[in-house]
């Protein structure tokens, strides 16, 4: 493949940005659209200082004389998977219109610490004016202590009137010891339990998070009551100030009346769920943001930290529904 020059489409990066040819050698898992093999892209090489051990190292651009259509798949290097790639919010996540015009991220993930990590990580790709164009979520599990994992993520299906994307970033990153991350999709953790939690509802400042225990061992496991829970700050450690209410009547009235706790047995294969409910509203004092919780489905069980960046305002309190039965999972 012919080599070309650097194009104007890139004013944002040219002070920090080599352009070089590269062609698409393998498909980039989900996401791809399988690439006209005569479409040509573009590998901007980018400086990039990155957040919490997570930095962006190049981007591949497709080249602008190319028809909009071909969306050339990237090579990768590296044998680690992320989850859920291509499954995040914004533009991007419009799959009803539109196509992928080819847009990827390489980026690497360094432990710096000194215990396994699995990292969440949110990238937003940008157009020239720095409006956020698509938001993309990777999970990179496993990384070991002292580290490097690379990976790729793509922007994802746009809508035809886009502006081109030329710049992308680490948005936010969130990471728990791989020991007590949720458990990968289609996987079972040896205790035979799976602790999960969904991305949330928010409705004129009532918040409202599920979670989830699915039963995905081979034996009965019963639960009694409400899950324990302990809040934990961007370093990890405890959060003081906050009151762990059962139930959510003292938060809301709205989004029904709290059911009485009662055991619930599951079967393998069935599930059961809770909910964390509150309030972020901001009056006097400071407010207080929660980005993880250690979630333990009953007092013995091992602890799985999730990341729901509960946003809680002032009012010093959170919620918690029990444990119900729910479809099988």
């Amino acid at each position: 493949m012919r080599r070309r020059r650097p194009t104007p489409l890139l004013p944002a990066l040219a002070a920090t940005a080599l352009l070089l040819t590269a062609c698409g050698s393998e498909h980039a898992g989900t996401g791809s659209t399988g690439a006209d093999a005569a479409g040509e892209q573009s590998v901007v090489q980018v400086d990039d200082p990155g957040k919490d051990g997570v930095r962006i190292t190049s981007l591949t651009l497709p080249d602008p004389s190319a028809s909009p259509s071909l969306s050339p798949s990237p090579s990768r290097d590296y044998s680690v998977s992320a989850d859920s790639l291509g499954s995040g919010s914004g533009s991007g996540s419009d799959s009803g219109s539109g196509s992928d015009p080819g847009v990827v991220a390489h980026y690497e993930v360094t432990n710096k610490g000194a215990e396994s990590m699995t990292y969440s990580v949110v990238f937003t790709f940008m157009s020239a004016d720095g409006g956020a164009m698509s938001n993309q979520t990777a999970t990179v599990r496993d990384v070991g202590p002292g580290k490097t994992v690379r990976g790729t993520i793509r922007a994802g299906v746009l809508p035809p009137t886009t502006p081109r994307i030329t710049q992308a970033k680490v948005l936010e990153v969130t990471k728990v010891p791989a020991s007590e991350a949720p458990a990968a999709p289609g996987t079972c953790p040896a205790s035979g339990i799976r602790v999960s939690a969904d991305k949330g509802d928010a409705a004129m400042g009532l918040r409202v998070v599920g979670l989830r225990l699915d039963n995905c061992g081979t034996r009965d496991y019963t639960v009694d009551g409400y899950p324990l829970l302990e809040l934990l700050d961007d370093a990890r450690k405890p959060v003081t100030g906050v009151r762990i209410l059962k139930g959510s009547a003292e938060i809301t009235t709205g989004a029904g009346p709290d059911k009485q706790p009662r055991p619930v047995t599951l079967k393998p294969g069935e599930s059961a769920t809770a909910a964390l409910v509150w309030r972020n509203t901001t009056e006097f004092g400071t407010p207080v943001n929660v980005p993880y919780v250690q979630v333990r489905a009953k007092a013995g069980a091992t602890p799985v930290t999730v990341t729901p960046n509960l946003d809680l305002g002032t009012t010093g309190k959170l919620g918690v529904r029990p444990w119900e039965k729910g479809e099988e999972g």
